[in-house]
């Protein structure tokens, strides 16, 4: 008995055969990944399509998700970051009680622009501590800079920060974990509010408050 042999594929039949595979892929994936989701309590084991990330839940919906979420105290700043604003915080209210310092603050939230697609790169970034004057207007931020920071995009997210903040006209300053000290800190302040708040006044205790010189 002699076995046939196929002609050979044009072109075009290649790449519909091609596709037939690909389509079969494609569903064998599809029902593995359901059946993983199911197994393991619904969860998503893949990357959203785009028809899925373009539907946001309605208030309802999220209503739902959220009662339906477990939810836990997150601290707003680390050990160093809170020990950075409480001696900031300090300093700013001796050298002029009128102003504050925040942390955490978005930069939506103090920065307009004209150009959506630019405004949308520094919507979601938020900035350490934030110093604002009487007014609330944001005057300077100062930035935490970890012993970890400097790894993988930080470099480019800081300096998409700094830009954006420069022409705003808002100060950026850093603090390097384990260099900078509290007289750094100090000096720093008093440069950074020498014209707001005249001569610095330190407060009655102040002299009894022994400093610590330990970076931050």
């Amino acid at each position: 008995m002699t076995i046939g042999t196929f002609p050979p594929l044009d072109d075009q039949q290649l790449i519909l055969l091609c596709l037939l595979v690909g389509f079969v892929v494609f569903i064998g994936l599809e029902l593995w990944l359901k059946k993983r989701r199911r197994r393991a309590g619904g969860k998503r084991w893949f990357e959203p399509r785009a028809s899925d990330a373009a539907r946001v839940p309605d208030a309802a919906d999220q209503l739902r998700i959220v009662m339906g979420a477990d939810f836990t105290i997150q601290p707003l700043l680390n050990k160093g970051e809170t020990r950075l604003y409480r001696e900031l915080d300090r300093l700013v209210s001796e050298r002029n009680p009128e102003w504050r310092v925040m942390a955490q603050v978005s930069l939506g939230e103090i920065l307009r622009s004209r150009d959506a697609e630019a405004y949308r790169c520094i919507n979601a970034k938020r900035v350490d501590l934030l110093l604002v004057d009487a007014d609330c207007r944001p005057r300077h931020v100062v930035e935490y800079q970890g012993s970890g920071h400097h790894q993988g995009t930080a470099a480019a997210r800081d300096a998409i920060k700094k830009e954006a903040l420069r022409r705003a006209g808002i100060g950026y300053h850093e603090v390097l974990a384990g260099h900078t000290t509290p007289s750094d800190l100090k000096r720093l302040i008093e440069r950074l509010m020498e014209r707001a708040a005249g001569p610095w006044h330190a407060s009655a205790g102040d002299g009894e408050r022994p400093v610590e010189e330990r970076p931050f």
